[in-house]
């Protein structure tokens, strides 16, 4: 089994090291993670998969900067992940727009001061996720779907040197999961930012993820780092898939003897 991702330290963007979180509660206290190493490349697209409960969006907060109580060391850059920045996109399931501003306003919402009137930066931003046209739709306009690339487009508005997805397509249906899967991996190989989606759907794990993660709960560990080659461009048909997906879903299953 391989705890982590491990290599050039200059080729790594994330740098985790023992890293336990616990959370307490009424019953006391729930270790969610427990001594978490793993490193992330610097450009890469890297998928996190586990049950319910095994801490996978616990650990991209941390990643995140959205949450800085734990023991041991998170690094971006080599500095402490002391807390969010511009430097980190995040998107969530829930796509958390403002609804009385519109798709144009909304991304502008995300801007620092000084590039809020960048309206070039903005159309560029809504031209990148292919919703030229909807400027000035309001979220209640716009479908699921389109709402989460509203979404998308103002995380990446700040260009961050990281994108974090915590199921962003989990409430979506099947047809529109994949198109937007689809458009995510192309902004991924236009835009060369360091992506990182928390999923528990192995078929997306599988095709998004250069790197799969496969986790384990009570408390959550790393159970197996699994590298992917689909090919260029990624198929989701075809012996490579569906051997990647067999080996995840094998793990994903499989009973841990050593619990």
């Amino acid at each position: 089994m391989n705890d982590g991702i491990h290599g050039d330290a200059s080729d790594d963007i994330i740098d985790i090291r023992h890293l336990t979180k616990v959370f307490p509660s009424e019953h006391g206290p729930v270790e969610a993670l427990h001594d978490v190493s793993i490193t992330l490349p610097r450009g890469g697209f890297t998928s996190i998969i586990g049950p319910s409960g095994c801490g996978k969006s616990t650990l991209l907060r941390i990643i995140g900067g959205l949450d800085t109580e734990y023991d041991g060391t998170a690094l971006m850059d080599g500095r402490p992940i002391d807390g969010p920045g511009r430097d980190k996109g995040f998107v969530f399931q829930d796509h958390r727009l403002l609804p009385w501003f519109s798709v144009r306003e909304n991304i502008r919402f995300a801007l620092p001061d000084s590039r809020k009137h960048d309206d070039d930066l903005i159309q560029e931003n809504i031209d990148l996720v292919g919703l030229n046209g909807f400027e000035d739709a309001l979220p209640k306009q716009l479908s699921g779907g389109m709402s989460q690339r509203v979404a998308i487009a103002r995380a990446l508005a700040n260009r961050p040197k990281i994108l974090l997805l915590d199921e962003p397509f989990g409430a979506l249906d099947a047809i529109t999961k994949i198109k937007l899967q689809d458009q995510l991996l192309r902004i991924w190989q236009s835009e060369g930012i360091t992506m990182v989606i928390v999923t528990h759907d192995i078929d997306e794990a599988v095709y998004l993820g250069q790197t799969v993660v496969v986790m384990k709960p009570h408390p959550g560990e790393i159970k197996r780092v699994e590298h992917v080659d689909l090919g260029t461009p990624r198929s989701r048909v075809g012996e490579r898939f569906n051997r990647a997906k067999d080996l995840i879903y094998r793990e994903f299953f499989e009973r841990d003897t050593n619990s």
